[in-house]
């Protein structure tokens, strides 16, 4: 049976997307997601930012009913990595990691990002023994304790302030003297006492023994080495484009592209391919928000209605 829409990836892009796709009359819809459902925002310590919701709620939280409203107005859910899109005259071609290919009329890929690396010398040999990308998952071991945290941005700030809630001390290290994060956030941070700020500083080096984790070494503005000791580390430096699933065997990419990696889309999510739409982190000047990424979702999923609709009673 072919597929009147296949939705890869199940974050909030994709979510709305099924949700939409489904409820707007499309009956055969399925999210591949090798995961459960819910994106990199069921990571996040604290939201409060996404409309309607107030008070502390945690991605996890917010994302927990998405699923369940998707599925009531058909959703499937296929729990399998997809590693492959192509096309086909008007078929897409699902390729899979279990080696079963399915087929779509329509694609609405969502897959996002992943988080990007800092770059520090033993980063790579710490990870998972100190080295961490995401405060909720970790922070726990680390109670009572001092940690790291590195980055300037919205998420590293959160996090910094979650951190801060369950640690002795946070140290957050950023390579300049400002911050990109929302002023609210700012003004949060400076206000907690156990969070210090080390600015125009540069990690160099994380290192540790059997155990872990025993330190970070950043490089200051004025050239010093200053040897910071902390059992962990977390970074949250940016994320990287998970593009993977359109390269082709060629080793091209399957619609446009930025040199970047990023999906080329215009305002209604189409890519340079018919009937192929790119939503959320993924697609060109994606603001990286969940309330962005669900809009990119329901715009994207009725332009596949409109699309599949007309090349089926063409």
């Amino acid at each position: 049976m072919i597929l009147d829409c296949a939705i890869i990836g199940g974050g909030p892009a994709g979510l709305t997307a099924g949700l939409y796709t489904t409820r707007g009359g499309l009956e055969n819809v399925t999210m591949f997601e090798r995961g459960m459902p819910g994106g990199q925002i069921t990571q996040s310590s604290e939201i409060e930012n996404y409309p309607g919701v107030t008070g502390e709620i945690t991605g996890m939280e917010l994302m927990i009913p998405w699923p369940a409203q998707c599925q009531k107005f058909g959703l499937k859910h296929d729990m399998v990595e997809v590693t492959r899109v192509t096309k086909e005259d008007n078929i897409f071609k699902i390729y899979k990691a279990d080696d079963t290919i399915s087929e779509a009329y329509s694609v609405i890929i969502g897959t996002g990002s992943s988080p990007r690396r800092a770059g520090f010398v033993g980063e790579d040999q710490y990870f998972g023994r100190g080295v961490s990308t995401c405060a909720t998952c970790d922070g726990f071991f680390y109670k009572g304790k001092e940690v790291a945290v590195v980055g300037g941005g919205d998420t590293a700030l959160e996090e910094a302030l979650y951190l801060a809630k369950i640690c002795k001390k946070v140290y957050l290290i950023h390579r300049r003297d400002s911050f990109r994060a929302s002023p609210n956030t700012v003004a949060r941070v400076k206000r907690t006492e156990n969070i210090e700020l080390i600015l125009n500083a540069i990690p160099q080096e994380v290192y540790g023994d059997n155990m872990g984790v025993n330190g970070l070494k950043v490089t200051m503005q004025d050239g010093e080495i200053r040897d910071i000791v902390v059992p962990g580390v977390f970074t949250f430096v940016g994320n990287n484009v998970n593009n993977q699933t359109l390269i082709q065997e060629d080793g091209s990419f399957l619609c446009n592209m930025t040199k970047s990696g990023e999906v080329i889309v215009d305002i209604s999510m189409k890519t340079s391919i018919a009937g192929l739409f790119a939503t959320g982190d993924m697609r060109i000047a994606a603001p990286k928000q969940v309330v962005s990424a669900a809009g990119d979702g329901a715009v994207a999923a009725l332009q596949a209605i409109a699309y599949v609709d007309e090349l089926l009673n063409a």
